[in-house]
């Protein structure tokens, strides 16, 4: 079977397309139809040959429609398209690409920060100021508390990763006394 990944570009990338100036606004339509999609029991149920797909577009439609997501032409048929082809375990991974489109076109890129403590406020704005110089690029930052870090930080923006976590200078210090 093909990647997920490889499924999920044409898909993602018609959308962008088809999304033109209004692909920021879409993503987070997108980005809910992801999290809905990566529930299991849907999936079960949507692989069920006795469902159809129209049966499961009204129930991923009622789900949002419950959290207070109303989807636009644009996600509707993107979802539509999905289910017809049978690539419901795609979306999360369409979502991705799909975001990673905006992002490349307005400029900015997702990091992923994993600290040891949490930061808020006026401290994280610090460190993604911080980042933005790093990197030479806007980011938008998202935080999760690793306390197996020790102490430091580690950030991972698109494939480059900076760790200057108190886990790390050890793993590098234990290497070094070994070799």
């Amino acid at each position: 079977m093909a990647e997920i990944a490889t499924i999920a570009r044409p898909y993602a990338e018609a959308l962008f397309k088809a999304a033109g100036a209004n692909a920021s606004a879409l993503a987070g339509e997108v980005g809910a139809l992801a999290g809905v999609a990566g529930d299991e029991q849907l999936r079960q149920f949507a692989d069920n040959p006795r469902v159809g797909a129209e049966l499961v577009f009204n129930v991923v439609s009622d789900v949002l429609g419950r959290k207070g997501v109303t989807l636009g032409q644009a996600a509707q048929n993107l979802l539509r398209a999905v289910l017809d082809n049978g690539r419901l375990a795609a979306l999360p991974q369409i979502a991705v690409q799909f975001q990673a489109l905006v992002n490349a076109k307005s400029g900015v890129s997702d990091a992923h920060i994993e600290s040891a403590f949490p930061i808020e406020g006026g401290q994280l704005a610090d460190v993604v100021a911080s980042l933005e110089k790093r990197f030479g690029r806007k980011l938008n930052a998202s935080v999760e508390v690793k306390p197996e870090l020790i102490g430091g930080i580690r950030v991972v923006v698109g494939d480059e990763v900076l760790d200057t976590s108190v886990r790390s200078r050890l793993e590098k210090m234990r290497l070094a006394l070994a070799a």
